[in-house]
């Protein structure tokens, strides 16, 4: 079986800055993209940001100069450093693995649990 287990969500202050974590667990043969995805109160989850295992990024246009997605594929690990945070920025944040499994053909998605993130004076 395979677990992806986030951390780093709370609360901060506008401007203010979290990091994330998210550790994929389990099973694992490799790991092509992960990725952050955040879903607000009353809105569709959206990709927040993005990254393939050689390190190339994606960013919505909405976090681009203020968050970094990174990885350590030793680790199966992979960062969202967010700065910056304003109040729009406040949704549940999902992590995301498209991974293939030890004696498996295919490559599926997993999710994450999803950790808070409230950006708020």
């Amino acid at each position: 079986q395979v677990q992806l287990v986030e951390s780093g969500g709370g609360l901060v202050q506008p401007g203010g800055s979290l990091r994330l974590s998210c550790a994929a667990s389990g099973s694992i043969f490799s790991i092509n993209a992960m990725g952050w995805y955040r879903q607000a109160p009353g809105k569709q989850r959206e990709l927040v940001a993005a990254i393939t295992s050689s390190g190339s990024t994606n960013y919505a246009d909405s976090v681009k100069g203020r968050f970094t997605i990174s990885r350590d594929n030793a680790k199966n690990t992979v960062y969202l450093q967010m700065n910056s945070l304003k109040p729009e920025d406040t949704a549940v944040y999902y992590c995301n693995a498209n991974l293939l499994q030890y004696g498996s053909t295919w490559s599926y998605d997993y999710w994450g649990q999803g950790t808070q993130v409230t950006v708020s004076s």
